[in-house]
C-alpha cells in the first residue's frame, strides 16, 4: 500500500520539486498539496495523509504551530518538517511539537524519500546534518568534546533503546566499531551509562519523549562496559 503525503509549501518551485521527487518511487502518492499552514491542518483533517510534509515558514498558520495541531488531532498523521536553512531551535522546536522528521529542503531525492517512508513506518528521521548541528550545541554549551557525524547517529540510536548488534546492522558496521564510538560519546559526554547518555538526545529535541521513553524501557537500565 502507498504512502499517502500532503505537501505543506508555500514556495511553488520547491513545492513542484517536492512533488516530482515523491513521484518517482511507485509506493509513495502525493494525497494533496497546500500553501498555509491553516490549510494544511485541514486538509490533513480530511484527507488523512500518512505523512505531511511541512515547511516551517508557512503563512497564515505558522509550520510549527501547524504541526503541533495536527499531532494533536489526527496522531496517526506524521510529519516531517522542511527547513531553508539549518537552524537547531527550529529543530528542536519541530520536534516538540510532534515532528517525528527533519530535512532541509535541499535534500537529494533518495533521502526525502527514505526520510517519508521512515517516518510512515513509526520511526523518527533526523537528517545527520541537523544531529551534527544540535549535538555541536549541546557540547559547545557543556564544553566536552564535540561528537563526530556518526557518533551523533550512533547517540539517535541509542536513545531510541538498539542494542549494538542493531545499531551496527543499520550502519552497516562491526559490533566492536559501535563499541568504540560508545565509549567515544560516553567520554566526550562525560557520562557512564547508556541512559544518561540519551538524556541528552532528549535535551536536543532529537526524540520525540515518547519513543525515548519507549527507549529507555527496552533499555532496561542496561550498561554499557567498554
Amino acid at each position: 500500500m502507498a504512502v499517502h503525503v500532503l505537501i505543506a509549501e508555500d514556495h511553488a518551485v520547491v513545492r513542484e520539486g517536492l512533488r516530482a521527487f515523491l513521484s518517482l518511487d511507485g509506493d509513495i502518492a502525493v494525497a494533496g498539496e497546500t500553501t498555509n499552514g491553516r490549510e494544511a491542518v485541514r486538509l490533513a483533517r480530511e484527507l488523512s495523509p500518512d505523512v505531511v510534509l511541512m515547511d516551517l515558514m508557512l503563512p497564515v498558520m505558522d509550520g510549527i504551530e501547524a504541526t503541533e495541531q495536527i499531532r494533536q488531532e489526527l496522531p496517526e498523521v506524521r510529519v516531517v518538517a522542511l527547513a531553508s536553512a539549518l537552524d537547531g531551535g527550529a529543530v528542536m522546536a519541530a520536534v516538540r511539537a510532534g515532528a517525528t522528521g527533519f530535512l532541509l529542503k535541499n535534500a537529494e531525492a533518495d533521502e526525502l524519500r527514505h526520510a517519508v517512508k521512515a517516518v510512515a513506518a513509526g520511526r523518527t528521521y533526523v537528517s545527520s546534518t541537523a544531529v551534527a548541528r544540535l549535538v555541536d550545541q549541546v557540547t559547545d554549551a557543556a564544553q566536552p568534546g564535540r561528537l563526530t557525524e556518526r557518533e551523533s547517529e550512533v547517540l539517535v540510536m541509542l536513545a531510541r533503546g538498539k542494542a549494538n548488534k542493531e545499531i551496527a546492522r543499520e550502519l552497516r558496521i562491526g559490533q566492536q566499531t559501535v563499541k568504540t564510538y560508545v565509549s567515544h560519546i560516553f567520554d566526550k559526554l562525560g557520562v557512564h551509562s547508556r541512559t544518561q547518555a540519551v538524556a541528552h538526545a532528549l535535551r536536543l529535541g532529537l526524540v520525540p519523549s515518547g519513543e525515548l521513553a519507549r527507549g529507555l524501557v527496552a533499555m532496561d537500565e542496561y550498561r554499557w562496559s567498554a
